[in-house]
Order: structure tokens, then sequence, then C-alpha cells
């Protein structure tokens, strides 16, 4: 039971959002064929949101490599906001991938809290 509950779930959040993000800004580089406007940063943004989430997921993980709790807490946290994300983008991209992870940090991190 302990290596469902592992906190080595949120690593794997975070390369999943972070890898997906810049994976996502370099198909939004490639593809757009005019020049810097407002269509091009706010599909940048959906990128760094993606990469911000991982960088904090990696924050949350290193928190609870030393045992601090609070790690949970954020990883939570960002995985809520995340799966909020995909439901407002989801008419235009279904990420079952992400959604997926989110609930299941999200679980994972939940219960944690509770088993402490």
């Amino acid at each position: 039971m302990t290596s469902l509950l592992s906190h080595h779930w949120l690593i794997f959040a975070a390369a999943w959002y972070g890898i997906n993000g810049i994976l996502h800004d370099i198909f939004v580089l490639k593809q757009h064929q005019k020049g810097y406007d407002r269509d091009l940063l706010r599909l940048l943004m959906d990128g760094h949101v993606l990469i911000l989430s991982g960088a904090l997921m990696v924050v949350s993980w290193l928190m609870l490599q030393r045992e601090v709790m609070w790690g949970n807490i954020i990883g939570a946290i960002v995985t809520f906001f995340m799966i909020v994300y995909v439901a407002m983008i989801f008419p235009f991209l279904k990420s079952f991938g992400t959604l997926l992870v989110s609930i299941l940090v999200l679980l994972v991190c939940i219960l944690r809290l509770i088993m402490i």
C-alpha cells in the first residue's frame, strides 16, 4: 500500500507537466507563421502553465524527500488547479493524460495527508 502512496508520483507528474509544456511550446513556435502577436502569447502561456506546474511539483517532491508534509499540500493544490485548467481547455484540447495524472496525484496527496 505504501508504494501506491509513494511521493514519487509527484516527480512523475512533474516530468509529465514539464515535458508536455516544453513540447507544447516547441510545436506552437514551429507552427506559428506570423510574428509575435496576441495569439502566440496566449498559446505560449498554455505551455508555460504546464512548465510552472512541473517546477512546483519538483519542489513538492523535494519537500517530501525531506519528510516535510507541506509537499503534500502544495502538490494537492497544484494538481487541483491542473484539473481545473484541463477542464477549461477541454473543449479545445482533450488532455486525458494530464487529467488522469492530475487526479491520481491529487488522490495520493490527499490520502497521504489523511494518513499522517
